[in-house]
C-alpha cells in the first residue's frame, strides 16, 4: 500500500455486511501511517495549551517541547491568571458540576450572567449557552428549520452547521463561498419553493481564515425575507474594534438575526452559545434538543468564561499583540512564496496541493519541533490540502522566527516555494 497516495475517506466507504468491517482496514492504515511517521493526529500534551507545549512523542517515546501552532487559544486565555482564578472560585462555591439539565435543576445564576454578557457583546437581546459549539449549531438549526423551510449555507460552513441542517426537517441549499451573486441566485430560486429561509455563514472560516462579507449577506438575505445566522467561533476575541466579532467588525451590531459561536476558542474554555431576540432564545430553550438533554456547563468553566469576557474588554493589548503576530507571519510567509489562499485572520493555511508532499513535509515539521496540523481531503477540497497555522497573542518573536525558519527550509526542499 502506497501511503502517500491514500486518504482517510477511502477506508470509511468499504462495503461489508459486518458493520465493524470498516474499522479493521482503517486501523491497519493508521498503524502504517505511524510506521512511516505520517500520523500527526491526537498528539498527547503533557502541559497547558500555550505558545510552547510539551508532548509525549509516539515516535521517540520521550517528552519533548514544541512550538504550538495548532491551538485555537488565540488570546492565551486558557492560562490567564484572572481566568484561572475565576474558575477555581466558581468551583469552590458551586461544586464540580451543575447537577442537571438547564430546564430542570441545572441553571445557576452564573449561567445566566454568562448568557447576558454574551448577548451584550453580540448586540442581541438575549442568549442561550450550550455545552459545546457543535451542540449550539446543531441545536439551533435543527430547532428552527422545519419541514417546508430551507437552510442556505456558504459551501465552506463548519460541519456542525451542516449536521444541524441534516437533522432538521427542512431542505439544504448552498451557495459559492463568499459569492454574493451565487447567494442572490439561490435565494431567488428558493423564494417560491419554501416557506422560511435561513441563510447561514461563518464569521471567520475555520480552514481559510477569511471573513464573510456580512453587510452584503444581510442586505441580500433580508431583501428576500430570509433570516441570517452567523457562526462566530473564530471571530470572537479576534476581530472587531473591541474583539466582539464580525458584527462589530462591520458595524452591523443588532442587525444579525442569530449570532452563534463556541466558547472554546479565544475565550479559552468550552461550550457554545446562540444570541438572538428574546423570543428566539426562549423557543430554543424548549426546542433545541442538544440543550434540553445535556447537563449544564460546569461552574468552573462558566466562571472562567465570564472572566475571559472581562479580559477581552479590559486588556486590548492581547488582541493588539495577536494582530502583530498575524501580520508578521503572513508578510513573511508570502514573501517566501507560500500560497496562503484568502487568509486574513489568525488562521493561516499554507496550501500544499499534493497530499504526498504534504505528508512528507508534515513529518519533517514535526521532527523539527513545530506543532502544525496537516489537513487533507475530505476536510478540504481536493488539490487544496494544507498546513493550518493558528496564531496566538502569546507567541514570542522566537516562536515565530523558529517556525518560519522550519517552514522555509521544508518548503524549499519539497518545491512548494
Amino acid at each position: 500500500m502506497d501511503l502517500t497516495d491514500q486518504n482517510l475517506s477511502h477506508f470509511m466507504e468499504l462495503p461489508d455486511r459486518d458493520i465493524f468491517a470498516k474499522t479493521r482496514p482503517f486501523m491497519d492504515f493508521m498503524n502504517a501511517l505511524k510506521k512511516e511517521e505520517y500520523f500527526h493526529w491526537h498528539r498527547i500534551l503533557t502541559s497547558p495549551s500555550e505558545h510552547r507545549v510539551k508532548i509525549h512523542d509516539i515516535y521517540t517515546g520521550e517528552i519533548r517541547e514544541m512550538v504550538m501552532m495548532a491551538s485555537n487559544n488565540y488570546l492565551g486565555l486558557t492560562t490567564h491568571p484572572r481566568v484561572v482564578e475565576a474558575g477555581l472560585k466558581a468551583q469552590e462555591r458551586y461544586g464540580a458540576g451543575a447537577g442537571s439539565v438547564p430546564l430542570l435543576g441545572g441553571s445557576l445564576d452564573l449561567h445566566r450572567e454568562l448568557e447576558q454578557r454574551l448577548a451584550k457583546i453580540k448586540g442581541c437581546e438575549d442568549a442561550i449557552i450550550f455545552t459545546s459549539g457543535y451542540s449550539s449549531n446543531v441545536g439551533c438549526v435543527s430547532a428552527l428549520v422545519r419541514h417546508g423551510d430551507v437552510a442556505i449555507n456558504d459551501r465552506l460552513n463548519h460541519a456542525s452547521i451542516l449536521d444541524g441542517c441534516k437533522l432538521s426537517g427542512g431542505m439544504l441549499r448552498a451557495f459559492k463561498h463568499n459569492n454574493m451573486e451565487s447567494l442572490e441566485r439561490v435565494l431567488t430560486e428558493c423564494d417560491n419553493e419554501f416557506n422560511g429561509k435561513l441563510v447561514i455563514v461563518d464569521g471567520v472560516f475555520s480552514m481559510d481564515g477569511d471573513i464573510t462579507p456580512l453587510p452584503d449577506v444581510l442586505r441580500i438575505a433580508h431583501a428576500h425575507g430570509a433570516r441570517v445566522m452567523i457562526d462566530e467561533a473564530h471571530a470572537t476575541g479576534v476581530i472587531g474594534e473591541h474583539g466582539f466579532g464580525t458584527p462589530e467588525h462591520f458595524h452591523v451590531e443588532g442587525q444579525v438575526d442569530i449570532v452563534a459561536g463556541t466558547l472554546s476558542k479565544a475565550l479559552g474554555g468550552v461550550g457554545g452559545f446562540v444570541a438572538s431576540s428574546k423570543e428566539v432564545v426562549n423557543y430554543l430553550r424548549f426546542y433545541a434538543r442538544s440543550y434540553m438533554f445535556s447537563t449544564a456547563l460546569p461552574p468552573a468553566v462558566t466562571g472562567s468564561l465570564i472572566a475571559a469576557i472581562d479580559v477581552i474588554e479590559t486588556e486590548p493589548e492581547l488582541r493588539e499583540k495577536l494582530w502583530y503576530n498575524i501580520r508578521y507571519m503572513m508578510d513573511n510567509l508570502r514573501r517566501m512564496g507560500f500560497d496562503l489562499g484568502r487568509a486574513e485572520t489568525a488562521i493561516i493555511p499554507i496550501i500544499v496541493p499534493d497530499e504526498r508532499i504534504l505528508k512528507l513535509m508534515s513529518r519533517e515539521i514535526h521532527q523539527a519541533g513545530i506543532f502544525l496540523n496537516p489537513v487533507y481531503y475530505p476536510a478540504v477540497p481536493k488539490k487544496l490540502s494544507r498546513l493550518r497555522l493558528s496564531l496566538m497573542a502569546t507567541h514570542t518573536q522566537e516562536d515565530l522566527d523558529d517556525t518560519l525558519a522550519v517552514l522555509e527550509r521544508v518548503g524549499k526542499k519539497y518545491g512548494i516555494i
